[in-house]
Parts: structure tokens; C-alpha cells; sequence
């Protein structure tokens, strides 16, 4: 029928535009170490680069704050819980962990979130998911591990497990919760003002953290090192603000709008991919074989995912594709 055939090319343009956001966040977010890692070893406190980041999204994303200056009235837990969650808490989280284990590890166990995403669509929201989308997400675990090299610096500190723990069921929450709203048309809440408040609550909750009257201003005002380069601090600080923060944000909460949680989870996973790249590129940490047959292994699992997902308005499962049998099958209750 042509009205199916017109829908199926939009939900298809949708799904497309969608997977190319979601791509562009990752890419913005897996810059943010490369631009970190010199101001770090210029002296910065990594929780002052941390609260700098957030903070200055924040003040970038003022203007919109203002002008949805009434969706904290209306939606005052969503926006608590974007701000906790999906920016203070990851950031907290990963940070405090990397203290006590490797930083492989953490990023490892931070990256089941899109497993435990699954797990949210399965077992809370009692929709069904497909095997291509349970594999999709095996092969991206598996492929961080190898890009990471977990096995290089192994440790089971408990409280450090716990902490990256932590930082992955906050990003659970940066995905659901940027998916809240995607279906109720006029009652859907804007999401860069939901993004704008959730820096805004971030930053309060960060400066309880990270104490920034104790940082060390003056060192923003000269260059620090990128692999033998000198750049100036401050344009280091201002791609970490606009590029791996606001534009990350903002391409990632429209990606899951576009998608689902569980298939912007999973291509999220590339973000460890890039930031290995970038920093192979930019940095001069070059790359193993392991590490180049990992980054193959988490753009397979992502193209699965992604691929074995409807697009936004389709009437199949969110996380099933078309035709193909479900991990889970449907309760029989009607």
C-alpha cells in the first residue's frame, strides 16, 4: 500500500537521522578525554575539569534555561533526575572509581549499561527484546573489553567495582530518562530545556563535589601539552564545554528520542572506540591488535543493535525487528 510505503521510508529517513546523532554524540563525548588528559597533567584536578565541563555547559545552555523557565514546575522530578543522574552522577561515579581501579575496568563496567538497559525494557517496562539486540550488546561488551585490554591492569577492589557500578546504572538513567516524553506528543518536554536544567542541577551538585575555590585558576591561562604540542588551556576548556558536553548532550537526547534507549546504549558503546582513536591520533597512544579487532567487534555489535530496532513510530517493538523471533516472548495475559 503506498500510506505503509511512505511510512516505512520515514521511519527508516528517522531511524537514520537518528543512528547519525547518535554517532556524532559519541564522537563529541569520546573527545572530552583527550582534551581533559592535557589540562590534567597541567596541573588540573580531574574533579575541577569535571566541574569546569559541567558548569560551563551550564552557562552555555543558560539562554534556554531562561526561555523554559516554566518546565521545572511541570517536570521537576525528570529534570532532578537528569541532573543526579545523567550528569553528576556518571561523572562522580566514574571518577571516584578510576581512583581505585584501573581506568579499563571502569570503563568497562560503566559500558554494561546498555545491558542493563535491556534488562529495564525486559523486566520493568515488560516490553519484549529480540536475540539480535541481546547479541548486539554482547558483542559491544566484548569488544570494549578487548579495546580497553581489561586483562592488562585487572583489580577487584570492591568498592571501586561498586563505584563503576554505579556510574553504569546512572547512564542507564541518562538514556531512560532522555527517552521520557518521546511519545506524548504536546506534553513531551523540550529536550534542551530538559538538558539546560539538568546542567544546571549537575553544576549545584558538582560544587559540593569538587570544591572549585580550591582550583587553581591561573593555570587556564597558559598551554598545556597534547603529545609534545603546545595548546592553550583555554581552547582545550572550551571544546571540552561546547563539543564534548553541550553538543554531546544535545545529539545524544535527541538520538534516543529518535531511537530507543536500548539501541542508543549500545551504539554509545563506540564513544570508548573514539576516544581510543582520538587519543591514538591526537596524543600519540598508539593502538594494539587487540584493541583494533575490539573496535571492529563494538561497531558490529552497535550495527546489529541498531539494525534489529523499528524506528520511533513504528507499531513493531521498540526492540525487535521485523519478522524475527523475540529473546523474551510476550506474557500470554492479555
Amino acid at each position: 500500500m503506498p500510506v505503509h510505503t511512505s511510512e516505512s521510508s520515514q521511519g527508516r529517513r528517522g531511524r537514520g537521522v537518528g543512528l547519525g546523532l547518535a554517532l556524532v554524540s559519541a564522537l563529541a563525548f569520546g573527545g572530552s578525554g583527550v582534551a581533559a588528559k592535557p589540562l590534567i597533567e597541567a596541573g588540573l584536578d580531574p574533579l575541577h575539569v569535571v566541574w569546569l565541563r559541567v558548569a560551563g555547559g551550564a552557562l552555555v545552555m543558560l539562554p534556554v534555561a531562561v526561555r523554559h523557565r516554566g518546565l521545572p514546575r511541570r517536570r521537576p522530578a525528570l529534570l532532578a533526575g537528569f541532573g543526579l543522574l545523567a550528569v553528576a552522577g556518571v561523572q562522580a561515579c566514574y571518577f571516584a572509581a578510576i581512583s581505585r581501579i584501573p581506568v579499563g575496568v571502569a570503563l568497562l563496567v560503566e559500558y554494561l549499561a546498555p545491558a542493563l538497559v535491556l534488562g529495564w525494557v525486559r523486566l520493568v517496562q515488560r516490553r519484549p527484546v529480540t536475540r539480535a539486540a541481546a547479541l548486539g550488546v554482547v558483542l559491544a561488551v566484548g569488544g570494549l573489553a578487548c579495546v580497553v585490554e581489561v586483562w592488562s591492569g585487572l583489580s577487584f577492589d570492591l568498592l571501586g567495582l561498586l563505584l563503576a557500578l554505579g556510574a553504569a546504572c546512572c547512564q542507564v538513567g541518562y538514556f531512560v530518562l532522555s527517552d521520557q516524553g518521546s511519545d506524548s506528543g504536546d506534553q513531551a518536554p523540550d529536550p534542551l530545556g530538559v538538558i539546560a536544567y539538568g546542567l544546571l542541577v549537575g553544576t549545584v551538585v558538582l560544587t559540593v563535589v569538587a570544591r572549585p575555590w580550591n582550583m587553581d585558576w591561573s593555570l587556564l591561562a597558559h598551554t598545556a601539552d597534547m603529545d609534545g604540542t603546545p595548546v592553550a588551556a583555554g581552547l582545550l576548556l572550551g571544546w571540552i564545554v561546547l563539543v564534548a558536553t553541550v553538543l554531546a548532550y544535545v545529539t545524544g537526547v535527541l538520538a534516543v528520542r529518535r531511537l530507543s534507549p536500548q539501541v542508543a546504549g549500545v551504539v554509545a558503546c563506540l564513544e570508548a572506540v573514539l576516544a581510543t582513536v582520538l587519543a591514538w591520533i591526537l596524543l600519540g597512544e598508539h593502538l594494539s591488535a587487540p584493541q583494533i579487532v575490539g573496535g571492529a567487534v563494538v561497531l558490529a555489535g552497535a550495527f546489529i543493535a541498531q539494525s534489529s530496532a523499528p524506528a520511533r513510530g513504528s507499531a513493531e517493538p521498540v526492540a525487535g525487528g521485523g519478522g524475527e523471533k523475540e529473546w523474551s516472548a510476550r506474557g500470554t495475559a492479555a
